[in-house]
């Protein structure tokens, strides 16, 4: 017996190493691999959509500036991130302004259950930022679709570049990957401040040009 007993406590020292390396590895694997950020290079008008859902909810708006900062791209974060996505999309239905709000622009939480592009993105900041992250990394995003079309979506700002949250999609794209052409943001020093995009640069030039 005592000789079974020393097999089996051998056997759990040399499985334990193994099975820590192997959950580390599976926690890597589900990392989005690294990507680039959104270089801004010029400052920009807000979005009116913006402007008026200051008007609402000055609380969020009117608000100090804060320290550039980004998200650490961890496996509690990225779980946190992706289920965030997951759920608002799931529990809000597409609709217009119009068809919600009776007006042809409208940015708005989407407490009726139903909302547009913008609405879909307030959301995932609001629930983002509640959980803990920073909203200096959860920044709104005015893109154009494939079909040049206007289009809103959550840029996340990460320690591995910048990751995409839409409403189109459960997926989450790093922005390169979109397909989308990228023309403002929020600045991350302060949400009333937003910026123009230009192409990819490294996180730390992104960082400095946004101070």
């Amino acid at each position: 017996m005592h000789l079974l007993a020393k097999l089996v406590l051998c056997s759990a020292l040399i499985a334990g190493p193994a099975l820590a390396s192997s959950q580390a590895k599976d926690l890597r694997a589900s990392l989005p691999k690294p990507t680039t950020m959104a270089l801004a290079i010029s400052d920009a008008k807000a979005p009116w959509g913006w402007t008026d859902f200051c008007t609402r909810h000055e609380d969020e708006c009117n608000l100090p500036d804060a320290p550039v900062t980004s998200i650490a791209l961890t496996a509690d974060n990225w779980k946190l991130i992706t289920s965030t996505n997951v759920i608002v999309n799931a529990a809000i239905r597409e609709a217009t302004d119009q068809e919600v709000y009776g007006v042809p622009e409208r940015w708005e939480y989407p407490t009726s259950g139903a909302g547009d592009c913008e609405d879909f993105a307030l959301e995932k900041r609001k629930q983002l930022i509640n959980a803990g992250l920073p909203r200096q990394s959860l920044l709104m995003t005015v893109v154009t679709d494939e079909n040049g079309f206007g289009h809103a979506i959550l840029t996340v700002r990460t320690t591995n570049g910048d990751f995409e949250l839409d409403n189109r999609t459960d997926r989450i794209l790093a922005w390169e990957a979109t397909g989308y052409g990228f023309v403002k943001q929020q600045a991350q020093d302060n949400p009333n401040h937003w910026v123009r995009l230009g192409g990819p640069t490294a996180p730390l030039m992104t960082a400095t040009a946004q101070k």
